[in-house]
């Protein structure tokens, strides 16, 4: 009988590993697109703006140390100066609205907002084309 229990656990774990690599793979290629867009940004001369967070709970701002171009129109998500991911949502209270707060970057996905609510989910060349389209327009 353990053996059953055994071959369940195997085929978890090798489940477990096929979506680790899958994740990795579309990281990877998420990766490609955000770098073709630092340097496409950089061409145009545009200078990356001080990133700021949102709360969770509100309409709250808070002062990070990135810098970078927000993504989407809403400011939720952002590209780093040096290619970084971030999701620019944080919780956070009083204390951090006075010394700022710490976005880690995230692994990047070809599906910005994948499992969200329904229309809200972009694919990321789509949102660096739209963002890189506006930046060119403002800076011209």
């Amino acid at each position: 009988m353990n053996s059953g229990r055994s071959d369940n656990a195997e085929r978890a774990a090798d489940l477990a590993r096929l979506a680790a690599a899958a994740e990795a793979e579309e990281s990877r290629k998420a990766q490609v697109l955000i770098d073709a867009f630092v340097r496409d940004v950089i061409a145009l001369g545009v200078q990356p703006v001080a990133l700021r967070a949102r709360g969770y709970s509100g309409s709250a701002r808070y002062r990070t140390r990135q810098r970078g171009w927000y993504i989407r129109s809403d400011e939720t998500v952002a590209i780093g100066e040096h290619g970084e991911y971030y999701l620019m949502a944080v919780w956070a209270g009083l204390r951090e609205r006075f010394v700022g707060v710490d976005v880690t970057a995230s692994a990047p996905p070809l599906v910005v907002g994948k499992g969200g609510r329904d229309g809200e989910s972009f694919d990321l060349d789509v949102l660096l084309a739209a963002c890189l389209d506006r930046l060119r327009g403002a800076h011209h």
